[in-house]
């Protein structure tokens, strides 16, 4: 037996969202698979964003984000915001929208949404990991979420 941790450390379930922050034309959107709950008074998510992100730096200031839960086989989400979008290019072309309560867009084809506030982070290695709290949220669909098993914990 081998004592890489790596291919144990892949193994850790995660689930698949889609970030969504900023407003009107400077809104955009990235895949993000490292999203906890981590309260419940008040109800609380971790997500945690590599560093050198600019989306990072939005959280950072305290940038309100929306969290879109995707669900099993939702896998245009994945192929849509999976390469990233760079600053001011449009993220939304060809996906169907509206705005959530705190003004960021949610995806009207996944299974919901959580509004979120940034509350505070810690960095951890190459990514940044913030705390936020649920404000708001709507569930539209009971179907399964996507669910992520990577074959190594060394990468995506």
């Amino acid at each position: 037996m081998s004592s890489d941790p790596f291919p144990t450390l892949g193994r850790v379930t995660s689930g698949i969202y889609i970030l969504t922050i900023g407003q009107g034309e400077k809104a955009t959107g990235m895949l993000a698979s490292w999203v906890m709950q981590a309260g419940f008074e008040p109800p609380m998510v971790t997500v945690a964003v590599k560093k050198g992100r600019y989306v990072a730096d939005w959280l950072e200031a305290g940038e309100p984000f929306v969290l879109n839960v995707v669900g099993d086989g939702q896998t245009q989400f994945l192929k849509h915001f999976g390469r990233g979008f760079e600053p001011g290019e449009p993220a939304f072309e060809d996906v169907h929208v509206a705005e959530a309560d705190n003004g960021v867009p949610a995806l009207l084809g996944a299974i919901g949404h959580l509004e979120c506030e940034p509350t505070g982070h810690v960095d951890s290695g190459d990514h940044r990991i913030f705390a936020a709290r649920v404000t708001g949220g709507r569930l539209n669909s009971d179907a399964a979420p996507m669910v992520h098993i990577r074959k190594n914990g060394a990468n995506y």
